[in-house]
């Protein structure tokens, strides 16, 4: 008698299917009863080689984190539970997920909307800015590879070096850069076009592609005043997140995620896709369960309304060991 994982695997080989994908493989995540529920994501046709392509963490990564910060002695009260969209209701960008499309630019998604938030929760709600992912996609050459990977630690390096123009989502008309790479059907019914695998690295240019925005380039540029790591302690990432707002983090990614729709995720089944950053908002516990929330670069429709939960405290898949943000300039 074949396990049933083994034989799912046979039956979606011979069905052409992704078996991470797959109906059968999703059942077998439930049927684990773990933290979390499994569910439809990506079309089960998406291939395995365009998941990996999404994990856009270099494996050198952890060469390139900026000096830790100083260990804040806080005394105050660590609450239960934190959401910064709570606390900031005036900054919009807190409640946006963006798409990162076929391209291993999830590096520089987790850093340009947690600099994005910042500029706003740092002005009060004065100043409200995509930060262009496009321009940190294209024109950060120590940043790693492009699409094919980078580095998130050299990201927020840059944005105090050089300075970081605006730009919004695919075909937004938002800002000096708006995101090239357009989005694609992460899941089985949807009005985009299907994922397709071996998304380029733009172009890099120094002029707001944006015809109809009318700020010069130079000028349209946000600066970071300090970059830093966090050191993997608990207390330490949920004084930041508290004082400072969302930060950017790395975790390995496993077979499993990708089918993700509720719950606290923690790794269940499945080998490794490879290393992916996102944004942690904040944290809560659920039946018990302590997580951080975090949200993705996968669009509206992965996951729970495109973030999820992961288990806080243990450094679950890595995800408190390389936390990496910065303050801008105002």
């Amino acid at each position: 008698m074949l396990p049933l994982l083994v034989l799912s695997w046979l039956i979606s080989s011979v069905a052409g299917l992704n078996h991470v994908l797959s109906e059968q493989f999703i059942n077998e995540l439930n049927s684990l009863n773990s933290t979390w529920v499994a569910g439809r994501n990506f079309h089960p046709e998406t291939s395995h080689n365009y998941l990996r392509t999404l994990m856009g963490v270099h494996p050198n990564a952890y060469k390139y984190l900026p000096k830790q910060k100083n260990i804040l002695l806080g005394v105050e009260e660590i609450p239960e539970s934190f959401d910064p969209r709570e606390k900031w209701p005036d900054c919009p960008t807190l409640r946006e997920i963006r798409d990162q499309g076929g391209c291993g630019s999830c590096w520089a998604f987790g850093a340009v909307t947690a600099m994005s938030d910042r500029i706003c929760i740092h002005s009060n709600g004065k100043m409200n800015a995509h930060v262009s992912s496009e321009n940190l996609l294209s024109c950060c050459y120590s940043c790693g590879f492009g699409c094919n990977g980078g580095f998130p630690g050299a990201a927020w390096s840059y944005w105090t070096k050089k300075g970081l123009v605006t730009g919004g989502t695919y075909g937004s008309d938002q800002g000096c850069q708006p995101y090239q790479i357009q989005p694609c059907e992460h899941h089985v019914n949807g009005t985009r076009l299907p994922c397709s695998e071996g998304g380029s690295t733009p172009k890099c240019h120094k002029f707001c592609e944006n015809k109809d925005y009318k700020v010069d380039y130079n000028k349209d540029k946000s600066f970071g005043a300090s970059s830093y790591s966090i050191k993997r302690d608990v207390k330490q990432i949920q004084l930041e997140l508290m004082n400072n707002g969302p930060v950017e983090a790395a975790f390995t990614v496993f077979e499993d995620f990708p089918n993700y729709k509720s719950g606290v995720y923690q790794h269940v089944s499945g080998n490794a896709l490879g290393g992916h950053a996102i944004r942690i908002l904040g944290w809560g516990v659920e039946a018990g369960t302590p997580y951080w929330h975090v949200a993705n670069s996968w669009n509206y429709d992965w996951g729970d309304q495109g973030t999820f939960k992961i288990l806080r405290g243990s450094d679950h898949c890595g995800i408190e060991g390389s936390v990496v943000a910065g303050l801008p300039k105002l």
